[in-house]
């Protein structure tokens, strides 16, 4: 058993802090959460005094790249160094997401299951991972990997293709559903797709550029449900986003210009569809030494601003998800920032990272809240994030990360009573 006593609980339902809580874990679950004082706990009970610090619960990213390095084109193509250091590097990155507050992360394609079986094995430490394993896409998506000449890569000798993550290029709507059971049976929790190009896709494919029709989209949502599996959309502006909400997905990633068709968002909230605007990683491209790339991250700002604004009006849930990747691990609660700066109070923000990103992963009956009986995910900041988000970028702030009632990373310097 373990107590964490007398710290300011934001228990992730937006509820008002509550100074002075005590927190009490048994095995991997939430016992009791209370705000009265007691003495007699069992002898084998560990008290961790947390006073003047924050219990948040475990945080969570709901888009991110946990195996990606780099932006650079031979990192992409994996040329940059052997496959062996790549996982290796990986797995660092893994630990220190963890260490850093975040105790879940759905992976928006690039990490095989064999990742989440070594930390549920113990081999190596990280958050718990939701996966998509690859981004489902039509000839030409953004999922569809060739060279600037138009050479499929898989056809490379020198690059061959992943044989743990299955071809995710879908040519026609008759194999749509077959691309889609293909990803569940290799192990994929949840199903990633593009209905557009991005700020960093290839010249004449950029964030308004359509992929998929809505036959095929609605084919890969029907079976994704089918097989109780959510989809998740690469979208962010023009025919495609339309396609993406009309079929029916579960979250929209990205979602530059959504506010610029006032259906969208109100089909969005009809419908429950998460959004998940990963700000974190267009600050990046608005420095890419590629002036394409540059200007359409530059282009798409203030509309994407307005977006966030427009949702959280009408009832949207706006969700923590950073891209990150290329530009850096772990870089994760930079969004959190990125989300105030955009309209998001203190209190959203965290729930943006807490309550609301479990329910985009459809996790909330087992995490993103401090309520008892959920499992003991929680976070001890240095500091309040009401006051100062930014706190919580700064992994020296972490005194204390919990993952499944276990203590996962250590800076704390206060006493434990006993």
């Amino acid at each position: 058993m373990k107590i964490l006593k007398g710290g300011r609980l934001i228990d992730g339902t937006g509820a008002a802090p509550v100074e002075g809580a005590t927190i009490v874990l048994r095995d991997n679950r939430i016992e009791a959460v209370m705000t009265r004082t007691q003495s007699d706990w069992p002898a084998d009970a560990e008290i961790i005094d947390v006073s003047g610090m924050t219990v948040l619960p475990g945080l969570i990213d709901c888009h991110d790249h946990m195996a990606n390095h780099r932006y650079s084109l031979e990192h992409r193509w994996r040329l940059d160094e052997p496959q062996s250091t790549r996982h290796l590097r990986t797995a660092a990155v893994l630990k220190q997401t963890l260490a850093a507050g975040y105790t879940m992360i759905r992976d928006a394609a690039g990490l095989d299951v064999g990742f989440r079986r070594a930390i549920d094995e113990g081999l190596i430490e990280g958050p718990r991972l939701v996966l998509s394993l690859s981004i489902i896409s039509p000839i030409g998506g953004i999922g569809d990997a060739v060279s600037p000449s138009g050479l499929p890569l898989d056809d490379c000798c020198c690059i061959p293709g992943d044989p743990l993550v299955p071809p995710s290029v879908v040519t026609s709507v008759a194999d749509v559903r077959d691309v889609v059971r293909k990803m569940v049976r290799a192990g994929a929790d949840v199903i990633k797709c593009a209905t557009t190009g991005g700020a960093s896709s290839r010249q004449g494919h950029g964030p308004r550029d359509g992929a998929f029709n809505l036959d095929e989209m609605q084919a890969l949502v029907d079976e994704a449900h089918a097989l109780d599996r959510r989809v998740m959309c690469h979208a962010l502006g023009g025919r495609g986003l339309d396609i993406a909400i009309e079929a029916g997905v579960d979250s929209i990633e990205h979602g530059c210009y959504l506010a610029e068709n006032p259906r969208h968002l109100e089909r969005m909230a009809e419908r429950g569809i998460f959004f998940v605007p990963t700000l974190l990683v267009y600050e990046y491209h608005r420095r890419s030494p590629q002036p394409h790339v540059r200007e359409r991250a530059q282009a798409l700002q203030e509309a994407h601003v307005t977006s966030i604004r427009r949702a959280l009006e009408i009832g949207v849930k706006v969700v923590a998800g950073t891209d990150a990747g290329g530009h850096g691990h772990p870089a994760n609660a930079g969004e959190l920032e990125c989300l105030v700066k955009a309209g998001m109070t203190p209190m959203q923000t965290l729930q943006a990272a807490t309550g609301w990103a479990a329910e985009c992963c459809g996790k909330e009956a087992e995490l993103g809240t401090v309520e008892r009986g959920k499992l003991a995910d929680l976070v001890v900041v240095k500091g309040d994030p009401l006051t100062d988000i930014s706190v919580l970028r700064d992994p020296a702030n972490i005194a204390l990360v919990i993952k499944d009632g276990e203590i996962a990373a250590n800076r704390f310097s206060g006493p434990t009573l006993r």
